[in-house]
């Protein structure tokens, strides 16, 4: 646990991060939601601004008044115990409230937290205040890739800025890394933070595999495209089969054929596509034919961590082939924050690294993230195994 003074500074800089991120955008683009899995960034900066109201300020500060009485049905996300919440779906319906009332909400409700702690602090308190901390990280990193999607599904496709970098090379050359077959431990299991889908460390036994030291490249992905992947029906599983012909999908997320070159959309406008710097925005269907294309397969999550000290991790969030379950002896916390991760242990695959967008102090080895395997919209990307 970390001391309470530098928790309230972590807390202040993970404040002024967010609210960075939204710097260069225009008051328009904060309320556009193009689909459901996309939320408004005007709602992002509300909802992380409630998470601290609701589990923090209303049950452990004195006499404290709500910004507004609306604001907990405004930007509640899914929490059933703490009452009904806008759907999900009409998030960019809410042209109220402002953009400005939502920073003074913001405002108000830091300033009431600092405050709190400088007051009094408690082992419970400080361990309700870091996940808050956290919780709003992983929207920071949901509020980039948002924002991309807002700004990739304009016909103009704008710059957001050009000082973020998502494509970087991996240095080395490509190989194969041997990991014998055994008894090896999985699970987070120390003094630091961790979400609950992490605890509970327990051994599995691997067969023995092999895992790249590398990403798969936009390079690599090319030669699926042109030798035909997408209309190679054995390569798919049913499901992925039946969602790249419904929708009608030939390439990964943001990629546009110009001039018979590809280009992608980044956060930097259009740009054509670096050959040998990371594959990204795809999906696990997209991920799995391409594994079965190369005769390979994807890692399951144990296999990924067991390995990862073999290899460097942090830039594309990388699809495994294991489902996302509770460990051995997962416990859901009791009252609201219970509905954090478990209640969706289901219908979905676990990612594993990180990516350009996580920010910093919010990757580790066991963090296990999850996604339905159709999207894509996250700095996504592969690892093959064998």
């Amino acid at each position: 646990m970390i001391l309470t003074d530098t928790l309230l500074d972590f807390f202040l800089e993970t404040r002024k991060h967010s609210e960075a991120l939204c710097e260069p955008l225009e008051i328009e683009d904060y309320v556009v939601q193009p689909v459901v899995d996309v939320s408004p960034p005007k709602w992002h900066l509300g909802h992380t601004t409630w998470f601290f109201e609701e589990f923090i300020l209303k049950p452990y500060s004195q006499d404290y008044q709500l910004f507004d009485e609306d604001f907990s049905f405004v930007f509640n996300s899914y929490y059933e115990t703490v009452g009904k919440r806008v759907v999900r779906a009409d998030r960019g319906n809410l042209s109220r409230p402002s953009v400005q009332k939502v920073y003074e909400y913001r405002k108000y409700v830091t300033e009431h937290i600092s405050r709190l702690f400088t007051e009094k602090s408690s082992k419970e308190l400080n361990e309700l205040l870091e996940i808050g901390i956290h919780h709003e990280k992983q929207h920071q990193e949901l509020l980039l890739t948002d924002i991309k999607y807002i700004l990739g599904n304009n016909p103009l496709l704008p710059v957001y800025s050009t000082k973020v970098e998502e494509h970087v090379t991996e240095n080395g050359l490509p190989e194969w890394i041997s990991m014998d077959g055994g008894v090896y431990e999985i699970g987070h299991d120390s003094e630091e933070f961790c979400y609950d889908n992490e605890l509970g460390k327990h051994k599995v036994y691997l067969e023995p595999y092999e895992i790249s030291n590398s990403l798969v490249t936009n390079a690599e992905f090319q030669e699926f495209i042109e030798d035909g992947g997408y209309q190679k029906f054995e390569l798919w599983h049913a499901e992925g089969w039946d969602w790249v012909n419904e929708q009608k999908i030939s390439a990964p997320l943001y990629w546009h054929r110009i001039n018979e070159e590809w280009h992608h959309f980044t956060l930097g406008g259009l740009q054509s596509i670096v050959p040998n710097t990371p594959l990204t925005h795809i999906s696990y269907f997209e991920a799995f034919a391409f594994a079965q294309w190369k005769g390979c397969r994807l890692p399951t999550e144990f296999e990924w961590e067991a390995a990862q000290r073999s290899f460097s991790w942090g830039e594309r969030w990388e699809w495994t082939e294991s489902a996302y379950l509770p460990y051995p002896g997962y416990l859901k916390a009791e009252g609201a924050l219970g509905e954090y991760n478990g209640k969706f242990m289901v219908s979905q695959k676990v990612l594993r690294g990180g990516s350009i967008a996580t920010p910093n102090n919010h990757t580790r080895a066991t963090y296990r993230n999850f996604f339905h395997p159709q999207l894509r919209w996250q700095y996504t990307g592969l690892r093959l195994a064998r």
